[in-house]
Formats: structure tokens, C-alpha cells, sequence
């Protein structure tokens, strides 16, 4: 049994041309080599910006890259001969596949309807108008070229509760929908954020409708029969009430051959509220540890001010490591995106040790950390800025050393603000390992190992220090690593 780790295997400027299925493919010997267990690939649906659609505007669940919509047949990913031979290829190495789940919000409408509307303020949700506006919205959504095959299912107005723009009279803003399903007020169980965050973008889905939960219910196993895949990642949940994905996984994992493998993107930094989501959907899905991933940018950005010890403080994987799933970055936090918080190139290896190599929570590596990325956007000053990530030179060995080492009792040394250190003790069939680190000035660490470990000889996996390390004969032995930097010690077979 190879310890789970989750690459996700895209960022926001991943570039158009169908190129990311066949790379997926093409790499899927490699992957499982290293030590991948599972792909969290791209959401794979038409999106509304057609072959550029990064695909979280979301227009036709159903469209895999086979329809003429939106402009082009192909995602920006590729078509779906391209992406279930990238599935295939994936699971042929026994490579999970996790397909990415964006069900908040349609957009790119084919058809506007008259509707009546409620204005909301959009800094406090809960302060909806009572004046009822006749407008136009683009709600109905009937996917001509695919004329209903795989789902005659038509989406219009009763399907959602609200809308980022009308016309006669014209006006952007948050408008609430008024329909049969919509009530006085928005969806309970979402965040409390805006006082109520149930309202995103685009047409916001409305999951009181009975329908629309029973067809997206319906095209979750579509997917699973189409690919297949092995899991899902939930985008946006703390916009979509808890009450629905609860169902919706119990639904599918009532129909799924094996467990399906769940997390989502619940992105808050107060890990009462992940908690409180977790408890909610009653322990069916993982979490992404987004207070984990913003330590890990702060410490970055402050050297050897930040205190080591304290990384797993208040963080998920601490306090509820079986529903966490644990990352350094991902494509909302890279630079000139949503929720920028990147982590600097010389802390990210440590970092990458800290969720690799320890015993709590499922890592996830990021695409560019692994082979790099170089794009140019705008950023909020209106500057155009041209951005290297570059592929971090220990991240591959740290991968392996997931598989080679990361096994057995876990031991931590957390007793320094600047160098910290933690120990696995191995099993009968694997070995285990010695992490030592440092944010500050070079590293040491005196560490008793036990009686079983007298006279072992260790060396550093990660080739940054040259010495080898012996144990004494009670097993006692003096760890270092460079400054800025760690060493990950092994055993020398």
C-alpha cells in the first residue's frame, strides 16, 4: 500500500492548445514512478470561454470537448478522445484519476428569459429589496449543438436564485431571482460571510429545485461511467449548501464499485469554520488545510522571524489531520490569481517535506513546483507582470522519498522557533527517515533514537549535506542541515 499523494495537474496559465490530456498521458509512467497515486486534473466541462476557459465558467457539464459550443469543439485541455486517453493512461499505472467538480454556477446562457428580481446589497446579503423588478436575464440554457444528447435536461430561470446582471433596464449588481423554488431568502448551510455567501457569480445555481439536484446526481455518475474516475474535487462549497453535497455524496459513493476519494475547496483561514463544514456534511469529504497553506507563505515571506515551532498551529491537519488534505500551493493562491499567497522558491522545499513526509493529512503538489511555469497577466495595479515558477530541485526526490521513507511512529522535535525536526521509525518492511530544518542560520539537532538504532549509519537523501551521520551505541546522533534549507537522513543500507 503506497502512501496516497495528490498532484494537481494544472494552474490558471496553463497554456491553450489541447496540450494538457496528452501531456497527462504522456507522463503517466513517470508519475506513478515517483510516487504519484492520484491526478487531480482541470475541470473538463465546456466552459464559457470555450478553448480558453480555464473551466470554472462552467456552461455545459455534458460537453467533454465534443461539441461545437462556444467557439471551438476542444477545451483548452483538449477533446474527449484526448482526455479518456489520458484517463486511461493514468489508471493503467494505477493513477487515481480526481476530476474536478464545478456545480455553484452556469454561465454563458444561450437565451435570455423575462424574469422578476429582487436587488440585494451586495456587502450584506441579507438586505434584499423588496421592490420586484421585471427584467431580462440570461438564464435558459439549451446547448443546441448537443440537441440533448446524454441529457435532455433544459436549465432556465426556476433553476437558480440569482444573477450578476439584467437588461431593460440594464444593470450589474447581485439581483436575487424570484421563482417557485427560491423562498424569502438565499440557500441555509453556506458561509456566513457578505452575511450570507450563497450568491458567487454567473447564474447561481439553485439546489431547492428538486430537479436540479436529481440531474446533477445524474451527470456525477455520467462522469464516473464516461472516464472512469476514482474521486472528485468540489470547487467553491462554502458558496453551495452543505445539505446537497452531503447527498450528493452519499449518492455516489452508493453507486461507485469502490470508495470514491472526496475533498473540497471550503477556502477559509478560521479552521473552526472548515470544522463546522466538515461536521455539517457529517465527515464525507476531506478539506483542503487552507490556514496550513497561508503559514506556509508567511513564513516564507518572514525568514527567520517566523517561528518554526508554530507552523501546525491552528491548522487543520492539526486538529482534524483525517479530513485534511495538504497543500503549498494550488491555482487560486499563485501569483497575480484570487487568493495570491505564494510561497518563495527557498521555503517551499521545506515545506513540501512538512506535508510529504509526515504522518497526518494527504499532500497535494502543485504542477509548476514540480515542472515549472513562466506566464504574464495583469495584476489589481493594472501592471502587466511576467511571473516565473520555477521547478523546485528537491521536489521530485521528496516525492520519492514519500514512498521510500515516510513510514512508521512519527517523533517531532518542535522545540526551537528557527530549527525544527521530526523522525518516522520505519516498519519491519520499510525504512524510516530523519527531517531536520532550518528558517534561520544552519541547523543541529541532537536526537535519541532508541537502542535499535546504535551504530546506524545515516546520510542526507537530498545530497545538501556531504558528512554521513553514526549513531552511538544508545543510539544518539547529531542531525544537521545548511541554513534556509533541511536534510532528510536515511539509513545507509
Amino acid at each position: 500500500m503506497r502512501n496516497p499523494t495528490l498532484l494537481q495537474f494544472f494552474h490558471w496559465y496553463y497554456p491553450t492548445g489541447s496540450k494538457l490530456w496528452p501531456e497527462a498521458a504522456d507522463r503517466a509512467p513517470w508519475l506513478a514512478e515517483v510516487g504519484i497515486t492520484d491526478v487531480w486534473l482541470p475541470p473538463a466541462s465546456k466552459g464559457e470561454s470555450g478553448g480558453f476557459s480555464v473551466g470554472y465558467d462552467t456552461y455545459d457539464l455534458f460537453d467533454l470537448g465534443e461539441f461545437e459550443q462556444k467557439g471551438s469543439r476542444a477545451t483548452k485541455y483538449g477533446d474527449k478522445d484526448q482526455l479518456i486517453a489520458a484517463v486511461t493512461a493514468l489508471r493503467d499505472h494505477q493513477i487515481g484519476v480526481i476530476m474536478d467538480v464545478v456545480l455553484n454556477h452556469k454561465m454563458g446562457a444561450d437565451e435570455k428569459e423575462q424574469v422578476q428580481v429582487n436587488r440585494v446589497n451586495p456587502d450584506n446579503r441579507d438586505e434584499i429589496d423588496s421592490e420586484v423588478i421585471e427584467a431580462e436575464a440570461w438564464t435558459r440554457f439549451t446547448f443546441p449543438p448537443r440537441a440533448g444528447q446524454y441529457s435532455k435536461f433544459v436549465w432556465d430561470y426556476k433553476c437558480f436564485n440569482g444573477v450578476d446582471h439584467i437588461e431593460n433596464p440594464d444593470e450589474n449588481g447581485v439581483f436575487k431571482i424570484v421563482n417557485d423554488y427560491t423562498g424569502e431568502g438565499w440557500n441555509s448551510q453556506v458561509d456566513d460571510e457578505l452575511g450570507n455567501f450563497d450568491y458567487l457569480m454567473g447564474a447561481n445555481i439553485d439546489f431547492r429545485n428538486r430537479a436540479v439536484t436529481e440531474e446533477l446526481k445524474y451527470w456525477a455518475r455520467w462522469m464516473m461511467e464516461t472516464l472512469p474516475c476514482s474521486g472528485f474535487r468540489l470547487d467553491a462549497v462554502k458558496h453551495i449548501p452543505a445539505w446537497f453535497y452531503r447527498e450528493w455524496i452519499d449518492h455516489i459513493q452508493a453507486v461507485a464499485d469502490r470508495p470514491m476519494f472526496i475533498v473540497a475547496e471550503y477556502w477559509s483561514h478560521e479552521v473552526d469554520k472548515l470544522q463546522h463544514y466538515i461536521h455539517q456534511v457529517e465527515g464525507k469529504t476531506m478539506l483542503f488545510d487552507a490556514p496550513l497553506q497561508m503559514k506556509f507563505h508567511n513564513a516564507s515571506r518572514e525568514g527567520a522571524g517566523f517561528d518554526l515551532s508554530q507552523i501546525f498551529s491552528d491548522t487543520l491537519v492539526a486538529h482534524d489531520p483525517w479530513h485534511a488534505v495538504t497543500l503549498v500551493a494550488n491555482h487560486d493562491t499563485q501569483p497575480l490569481q484570487s487568493l495570491e499567497a505564494p510561497v518563495e522558491p527557498w521555503f517551499k522545499p521545506l515545506a513540501y517535506a512538512l506535508i510529504l513526509l509526515r504522518e497526518e493529512g494527504v499532500p497535494a503538489v502543485f504542477y509548476p513546483d514540480l515542472f515549472g511555469a513562466q506566464y504574464e497577466d495583469e495584476g489589481s495595479d493594472g501592471e502587466i507582470y511576467k511571473i516565473e515558477m520555477p521547478v523546485i530541485p528537491e521536489l521530485e526526490a521528496l516525492i520519492r522519498a514519500r514512498q521510500l521513507y515516510a513510514h512508521g511512529v512519527q517523533t517531532e522535535w518542535f522545540d526551537h522557533p528557527n530549527c525544527v525536526a521530526f523522525a518516522r521509525s520505519g516498519t519491519e518492511d520499510h525504512p524510516g527517515c530523519v527531517v531536520v530544518m532550518s528558517n534561520g542560520d544552519e541547523g543541529e539537532k541532537t536526537l535519541s533514537l532508541g537502542e535499535g538504532f546504535a551504530g546506524t549509519h545515516w546520510y542526507d537523501f537530498l545530497g545538501h549535506r556531504e558528512e554521513g551521520v553514526t549513531a552511538d551505541e544508545g543510539g544518539s546522533a547529531v542531525f544537521r542541515c545548511n541554513a534556509g534549507s533541511l536534510s532528510v537522513w536515511v539509513i545507509q543500507e
